[in-house]
């Protein structure tokens, strides 16, 4: 008996994500965050230079398409919690905060090593190609609409 390989569609993508989002959301939960904190701190935390908060907020919300209001209320909540500090005009992560990364980091690696491993190279890279195309062609839809 063969079986065929479901077709990725929205669905099954869709699927995947909130599968992936569920478990790093149980880590981050232990840890007092939110999955929109989370990414904001990271991306402060893995930044080449500080951003101010409105660059940090424009990518994170050019990465999640968030509201903007909510994506504010997460950097607030950051910076409440002493894992962002403002210096200037600028954000920086506390050491806290630095931490912080590390800690969910490490906890969710091998169970992410467990969801991932195993699965063959050129499917990844074949994955990748499409994700990154339906990303693309999904953010050309969104300035559309925006117009």
């Amino acid at each position: 008996m063969t079986t065929t390989a479901p077709a990725a569609d929205a669905s099954a993508l869709g699927l995947a994500h909130y599968a992936a989002r569920g478990v790093l959301e149980h880590f981050l939960a232990q840890h007092g965050l939110t999955f929109q904190q989370q990414l904001t701190l990271r991306a402060a935390v893995t930044a080449d230079a500080p951003w101010t908060p409105d660059e940090l907020a424009g990518r994170i919300r050019d990465d999640i398409k968030g509201d903007p209001a909510d994506i504010r209320a997460a950097i607030d909540a950051l910076l409440d919690g002493r894992l962002l500090v403002a210096d200037g005009a600028h954000l920086r992560p506390t050491e806290a905060g630095r931490e912080l990364i590390a800690a969910v980091g490490a906890r969710i690696a091998p169970v992410s090593a467990r969801i991932w491993g195993g699965i063959p190279a050129e499917d990844l890279a074949a994955a990748g190609r499409v994700l990154a195309l339906v990303t693309e062609r999904a953010n050309a839809e969104l300035a559309a609409l925006a117009e």
